[in-house]
């Protein structure tokens, strides 16, 4: 690591183009999220038709996400997402509360979420290819968990180093994996060994106001997770009121194509008995159409993939803790940068440590439903932040506005308020943690603040 400058006015550099911006909003959404959800969506809906809806539901909730935090972008073009957009808008209690979200739940979570998925993956193509069991030893038992904190160490150290060279490590993941999704859904529709008769079950409308549906929806808003990621890095992106805008649209409907590519493919590959409850879903898929021998193939590849969601998270959180850190609401040693490239080091540690813990201590499905619970709660905030500037300042002549307002935020709001409120009596537990998480930020926040107050 550079020796890190405390000099925190010399900031973040703008080095960042529009492609990498693009990159960088896919990488984030194509991870875990996709090769693992499905499984449990089938599980809870049974029926392959209601599982393709509610991916499409899914994908227009976080295209009008995107839309509208394009326009928050292009106003607040400042490294922190919704931190500085909540800080802006509601004031820096509400801002501190949605940047120690992203600390715990947006960005620790999901980086332990997606290491625990590459570990699973890695060992599925790895071992089990040779016979072995990841349960036959005690070594091998705990060797995800320990392979799942290396990915962490590792990509927050590039990524500690140098943002040129993260992003390049950035870009060339990210490459293989589009290329990969593309190639494993037109091999596997010309030459796998599916059948149009999974299709054939009789759908049910009333399964769309259920329960399940909604929980579904949950997961899914975890697999879209990500369409805001520009947004944060918004204080290194050149020309921001275009970029920002351009590469969270651009970014986010790549990604609505391509899941819905390969859960029709999904679902192609495997009967509804055969999907139901699978983890490794793509690594099943993939073993239905060619064989066992292309699933470990198709597991191995699935690992780069994963390798790419956890090396954008990790460049994109601290820019988070970063920016509250310079508003003097976190510890100031967050504020600082690396002295040559200019890279929030501290925050990157932080982040790690943080998504260590979580690897040891948590289970998968569970994280997944807490993850999104909780940034559903903060995103729709965000949204009602943009119709309150709206209404604030009608007139304000910024480069990009919201396409199709007021319709695009009040179809974000109101479909994640359905996921929020079935999330509260479907999934108790997991909400009384998300509580607990936000409370837990607000006592944060009046220590900060008290520190602010006596110039600690």
């Amino acid at each position: 690591m550079n020796n890190v400058n405390d000099n925190a006015g010399a900031g973040l550099k703008r080095q960042i183009g529009l492609g990498t911006s693009i990159i960088l909003v896919i990488a984030n959404m194509i991870g875990t999220g996709i090769f693992t959800t499905s499984g449990f969506i089938i599980e809870s809906l049974q029926d392959p038709k209601a599982l393709l809806i509610c991916w499409i539901i899914g994908g227009v909730f976080a295209l009008s996400g995107a839309l509208c935090y394009g326009e928050l972008g292009s106003i607040f073009p400042r490294a922190g997402g919704e931190y500085v957009f909540l800080k802006e808008c509601f004031g820096e209690r509400l801002g501190f509360l949605s940047g120690w979200i992203s600390l715990i739940v947006g960005f620790s979570a999901p980086i332990a979420a997606s290491s625990i998925a590459f570990s699973k993956y890695f060992f599925n193509s790895v071992f089990e290819s040779k016979g072995l069991q990841v349960q036959d030893s005690l070594l091998l038992a705990n060797a995800p968990s320990v392979l799942a904190i290396g990915i962490i160490l590792l990509f927050s150290f590039v990524h500690c180093y140098s943002v040129s060279i993260g992003s390049r490590v950035q870009n060339a993941l990210t490459g293989f994996k589009i290329c990969l999704i593309l190639c494993f859904v037109v091999a596997g529709f010309l030459y796998g060994k599916g059948s149009m008769s999974h299709f054939s079950i009789e759908f049910d409308p009333t399964i769309l106001t259920s329960g399940g549906f909604a929980t579904s929806l949950i997961f899914i808003s975890f697999a879209y997770s990500g369409w805001n990621a520009a947004a944060y890095m918004g204080g290194e992106i050149k020309n921001p009121s275009k970029n920002i805008p351009l590469s969270l649209f651009i970014g986010t409907v790549v990604v609505i194509c391509l899941y819905l590519l390969l859960n029709l493919l999904y679902v192609y590959a495997l009967s509804l008995n055969s999907m139901s409850g699978k983890l490794e879903i793509g690594a099943v898929a993939a073993a239905g159409l060619f064989g066992p021998n292309v699933g470990r193939f198709f597991s191995g590849a699935v690992t780069i993939c994963l390798l790419s969601v956890v090396s954008a998270m990790i460049m994109a959180g601290p820019r988070v803790y970063y920016a509250m850190a310079k508003d003097g609401l976190f510890f100031n040693l967050f504020s600082r940068l690396t002295k040559t490239q200019r890279v929030p080091a501290y925050a990157i540690i932080l982040q790690a440590l943080i998504a260590i813990i979580m690897v040891i201590t948590s289970s998968f499905d569970k994280l997944l439903l807490y993850i999104g619970f909780t940034l559903s709660i903060f995103a729709v905030l965000t949204v009602l932040g943009l119709m309150y500037l709206r209404a604030r300042m009608p007139d304000s002549k910024q480069t990009y506005k919201t396409f199709g307002y007021p319709v695009t935020p009040l179809i974000f709001i109101l479909g994640n308020m359905w996921i929020i409120i079935f999330c509260v009596k479907e999934n108790p537990i997991v909400t009384f943690y998300g509580a607990l998480t936000i409370i837990s930020g607000l006592i944060f926040y009046f220590i900060f603040k008290r520190r602010q107050e006596r110039g600690d």
